[in-house]
């Protein structure tokens, strides 16, 4: 997770520390990140980071800078960037995708209807959905992503019309997984969905044009990414330019 560890949004659902303002940036950190990657031999990794709508570009550039770092220490790795929202703005996301990474992820958390009570007033379902369609004018070769919790108390065709409302703008990766409280602060889980019902679920994904879905009660926004990506690109035929599934191990791909 780069941009430091203080979120400038109020989401109810999240347990990362919240302030009206984030940590100074680190300047340094995109070579650290880059130099970590490399000594850990690293072949997919995941960048995250907190919303810093405190920043003149809400940290768009910084995150940009940290794709190319990786870019510069490894022309071969695999990036998958998990990006805030940048308010909807072009030029932010222009940033990002000018970086090339190899996957843009974009998360809409919950249904269209739960929005406003589990997320900050800021962020909302249209932005979010707004986000990975304008990803996709910009550059259709970069794949987008997105991950939905179940348990807020989301209706099942809620669920499936997000599905559907995704994939309208191209979305090509879907993950689903249980929502868990992280305090008694937190918003509680209205339901705990059962393994027939992700399963359910990972159906109705696939069957609506998902190149792959991951549902499942400890399935989150990564969750194996590397696996899932690798998987894709061997059955297009692409398998030369990219390292091995065995080179992720068990747990997927690395978040740094």
């Amino acid at each position: 997770m780069v941009l430091g560890n203080v979120c400038t949004r109020g989401c109810r659902f999240c347990a990362v520390a919240k302030s009206v303002k984030g940590e100074p940036l680190d300047l340094n950190e995109p070579e650290k990140l880059a130099a970590a990657a490399k000594e850990w031999g690293l072949k997919y990794v995941v960048i995250t980071s907190v919303d810093r709508d405190d920043l003149p570009d809400q940290g768009a550039g910084h995150f940009a800078q940290c794709i190319s770092e990786l870019r510069k220490a490894d022309a071969g790795i695999i990036v998958e960037v998990l990006i805030p929202d940048f308010r909807g703005n072009s030029e932010c996301l222009q940033k990002i995708v000018d970086a090339k990474p190899n996957v843009i992820a974009h998360n809409i958390e919950t249904t269209e209807d739960l929005q406003s009570s589990v997320r900050d007033p800021r962020a909302g379902f249209k932005q979010s959905i707004g986000v990975l369609e304008k990803v996709k004018q910009l550059d259709a070769s970069i794949y987008t992503k997105s991950a939905v919790m179940l348990g807020l108390g989301e209706s099942e065709e809620g669920i499936l019309k997000a599905f559907d409302d995704l994939r309208a703008v191209g979305c090509d990766f879907l993950t689903v997984g249980q929502y868990l409280r992280p305090s008694k602060r937190h918003l509680p889980v209205r339901q705990y969905v059962s393994p027939e019902k992700f399963a359910f679920f990972e159906k109705q994904a696939l069957s609506r044009g998902f190149l792959y879905a991951a549902c499942g009660p400890f399935v989150r926004s990564s969750y194996k990414a590397g696996e899932f990506f690798i998987k894709k690109q061997v059955e297009k035929g692409k398998p030369s330019t990219l390292p091995s599934l065995a080179a992720f191990g068990a747990s997927g791909a690395a978040r740094v």
